[in-house]
């Protein structure tokens, strides 16, 4: 079943990198008593989550801030390696952005959003979407309809939503 607005977000471990290497993040632990913005993507540097989806953000974070959202997170079922990397990359670790890998997709699997595109060689990948999470509560969600695309879920118009 797709998470959709109203439902809790169910548990999960993420990771990110730390200064000593990979570290656990507890998703509960981060959203309790929070308003956060999550949005996941494809897959790390392919090209509408590398030149818009991220970016996006990048250009509304102050706005989210304004808005009182506690933090921002990123999530794409690539390796931490790969997330602080591509953080680092886009600007977006500078920006105050969170990078979190669900290297095995469980997240992603949990709330209904995988997805498969062998032709394009992404396998067991996240659709693309954005979310507010308000103490672990969706209180909106907008997914897309296509991976290649990024008009529904980019920063500005979950912004707009608000």
């Amino acid at each position: 079943m797709t998470i959709s607005t109203g439902d809790s977000l169910p548990g999960a471990t993420l990771v990110q990198m730390g200064d000593s290497g990979p570290e656990a993040v507890d998703l509960a632990a981060k959203l309790k008593g929070r308003k956060v913005v999550v949005f996941a993507v494809p897959g790390a540097f392919t090209p509408t989550c590398h030149s818009a989806h991220v970016p996006s953000f990048i250009r509304t974070k102050d706005d989210f801030s304004a808005k009182g959202v506690d933090e921002i997170l990123c999530i794409s079922v690539n390796d931490p390696f790969v997330m602080k990397a591509w953080g680092d990359v886009t600007g977006a670790t500078a920006a105050g952005i969170t990078m979190l890998a669900d290297a095995s997709s469980a997240f992603t699997d949990s709330i209904g959003m995988a997805f498969d595109a062998p032709p394009a060689g992404l396998i067991k990948r996240s659709k693309r979407y954005a979310m507010l999470v308000e103490d672990g509560v969706v209180t909106q969600f907008m997914p897309e309809e296509s991976p290649g695309t990024c008009e529904i879920s980019g920063g500005e118009s979950l912004l707009a939503a608000l």
